[in-house]
């Protein structure tokens, strides 16, 4: 019998999921779709870049670049909708947190018109901790990479 394969339809994440996975609206949120999800193994997040974006006023006026903080977060935010996938996480009552960035490095400027792929892929998943591997590249060219960690709690109630 041959290996089943998965449904291309099925690994692509658009905006409206995305949406209903993580909690993160304008101006902080960084993913505008995701693909090749597989699940509890990997991700591709896609942030398309813009001059619009709010940062840029002021990072920096005359040479606008991307902060590498929110390269980092963008990573982060990729992790989160492959977790929220992965464990079918009812968002009403529970949200993905970071725990740890470690070995991060960046490598490249982004800048306005480029579009961001964020290679995110686990490394180690226990319960509701999920370990990743993360590289950020245009193109080819990598701009970031990191290892982080999150976490699913129970968001608190009023």
């Amino acid at each position: 019998m041959g290996q089943k394969t998965a449904d291309p339809a099925q690994s692509h994440i658009d905006i409206a999921e995305i949406l209903a996975r993580i909690p993160h609206r304008y101006p902080f949120l960084l993913v505008d779709r995701a693909e090749d999800y597989r699940p509890h193994q990997s991700i591709i997040g896609i942030k398309c870049v813009t001059v619009n974006e709010p940062f840029f006023q002021g990072h920096f006026p005359n040479n606008p670049v991307m902060p590498g903080v929110l390269i980092i977060e963008a990573m982060g935010q990729t992790g989160a909708v492959l977790m929220s996938k992965s464990l079918e996480v009812n968002t009403e009552g529970k949200t993905i947190f970071f725990m740890s960035v470690d070995n991060a490095r960046f490598r490249a400027p982004v800048r306005p018109g480029d579009v961001l792929r964020m290679e995110v892929e686990v490394t180690r998943a226990r319960s509701n901790i999920f370990k990743f591997k993360g590289v950020a590249k245009v193109g080819d060219k990598v701009a970031a990479e990191a290892e982080f960690a999150a976490m699913l709690v129970e968001t608190p109630t009023k």
